[in-house]
């Protein structure tokens, strides 16, 4: 019996660790990184894997990395995604995941900050995308705003995010209100995204940046388009 998202999320160990290290991100400031953000990041991975024809195993592998791949911030923010994937090993096995599926997902896990990681997998592909891309109002915490932070600024001042994969190309566009700006979002998300065209690239695509309709990235049509 293959081990399903489901399995993943009703797992006792995981749901804890998930809520554990959210607790402790929200205690030194940072944004959500909850079940609403991990639920965003697993099915925006499943999504792009799924676009681009990818087996129905491979897709929820993605499914499942993106959503355990912060629990790695229970322990430090630094390298938590080396420390997550460290974590994480024995517990799926031990929920009946084969080893090879397990060293998939937490080779993801492993590799999905920019700090010390590069796409070595097309579910590590997915998940560098759909974690770094996830910036939104949504992701503040109410009692914590502080419009001098510019995570806070940025994040809030996004009301909404599209993403498209089609025509060999992933992209992002960001609908940003006055409340922020492009140069906030570069100043902590340049990055992030660089590390999104490396991973577009490794799936095979080109990798597209959007805020309100403008392109900030420099890409090329694929042929024939």
């Amino acid at each position: 019996m293959e081990i399903t998202l489901n399995d993943v999320k009703n797992n006792e160990t995981i749901r804890e660790l998930v809520s554990h290290a959210n607790k402790c991100l929200e205690v030194i400031g940072y944004t959500d990184h909850g079940p609403r953000h991990v639920g965003y990041v697993s099915r925006i991975a499943g999504e792009i894997l799924e676009k681009l024809g990818m087996p129905e195993r491979r897709i929820e592998l993605a499914k499942i990395a993106g959503w355990v791949h912060d629990v790695g911030n229970m322990i430090n923010r630094k390298n938590h995604g080396l420390d997550g994937a460290v974590m994480l090993f024995p517990i799926l096995c031990e929920i009946g995941m084969p080893v090879a599926e397990v060293c998939d997902v937490c080779a993801a896990v492993g590799s999905h900050e920019e700090e010390t990681g590069k796409p070595v997998s097309d579910i590590s592909a997915a998940l560098i995308l759909a974690d770094k891309i996830d910036a939104h109002r949504a992701r503040v915490r109410v009692k914590k705003f502080d419009l001098a932070d510019i995570h806070d600024r940025v994040n809030y001042s996004i009301q909404s995010t599209k993403l498209t994969v089609q025509d060999g190309t992933i992209a992002i566009d960001y609908n940003m209100s006055s409340s922020s700006s492009p140069m906030d979002f570069l100043m902590i998300y340049l990055t992030r995204m660089q590390m999104c065209e490396k991973s577009a690239e490794f799936l095979g695509c080109n990798f597209g940046l959007y805020i309100n309709g403008v392109k900030l990235n420099r890409w090329e049509e694929p042929d024939g388009v």
